[in-house]
């Protein structure tokens, strides 16, 4: 077994951020369900990946400054340019990246990450709301995951409309500067504008229902970028690509 010192380690480490990593050969004809998602650093750069769920292979990948419609955009052309045309994609909600997926793909199929609309939801209606309204669509919010069949969804929905019904007229007369109120009403607009996308992939069991994969990603990332602590933007650039390189073989 053979040990490096400090000096030596840094050294190894400057080496490979000052080389380029080779091109992954990906057939991305092959690719029809994605998954995309960012993560910030530090709450300034981002860095946004697109993984092929099939095979967890990272196929698209930036680091910028925040995610946006451009960002997206510039990734979802360059690889539509190379032969990338998939059948869905299942992302946070970002509405700019929404825009660009259906710039691109008119025809694709965007699913709504459950995970995501409810871990947002749950934390505008906050862990013990006291308005009946809020105590009730938190408890349909918390059964959304669970959903794994027609059935399932038909009961979220009649739910959801006997809750609209009871508390929807109320809710969007409550006065908006406060907190409480405002995030109750934004809670209920992001049930009413997901779910025409919450629940393709019943329909199709190919399509990811979460964009928990990426959540993965990011989080093992992280872990091993806390080892590099102190990297300048452009070597932090590279150690992604290094990293997504390895991730990839």
């Amino acid at each position: 077994m053979c040990f490096y010192g400090e000096k030596k380690l840094n050294s190894i480490i400057h080496f490979w951020l000052h080389q380029e990593p080779p091109h992954s050969r990906i057939d991305l004809k092959q690719s029809k369900h994605l998954i995309f998602d960012g993560t910030y650093f530090k709450k300034t750069n981002c860095l946004i990946l697109l993984i092929d769920d099939a095979d967890n292979k990272i196929i698209g990948s930036d680091y910028i400054r925040r995610e946006n419609y451009y960002s997206a955009f510039t990734i979802f052309s360059k690889l539509k340019q190379q032969g990338l045309n998939p059948e869905s994609l299942t992302t946070d909600g970002n509405t700019a990246v929404l825009r660009a997926t259906n710039t691109i793909w008119p025809r694709i199929i965007t699913q709504r990450c459950l995970v995501h609309v409810q871990r947002q939801g749950l934390s505008w209606l906050r862990r013990k709301p006291k308005l009946e309204a809020a105590v009730k669509l938190r408890e349909l919010l918390l059964f959304l995951t669970a959903i794994k069949s027609e059935k399932d969804k038909k009961e979220f929905i009649r739910r959801f409309n006997a809750w609209e019904k009871e508390f929807g007229k109320q809710v969007l007369a409550l006065p908006r500067h406060d907190k409480v109120f405002s995030d109750l009403q934004a809670t209920r607009s992001l049930i009413i504008h997901a779910l025409p996308d919450m629940f393709h992939y019943l329909n199709d069991p190919s399509i990811p229902a979460t964009t928990n994969k990426l959540e993965g990603i990011f989080s093992q990332l992280k872990q091993n970028l806390n080892h590099h602590k102190g990297l300048r933007k452009s070597n932090r650039l590279k150690y992604f690509k290094w990293y997504i390189y390895f991730k990839n073989e």
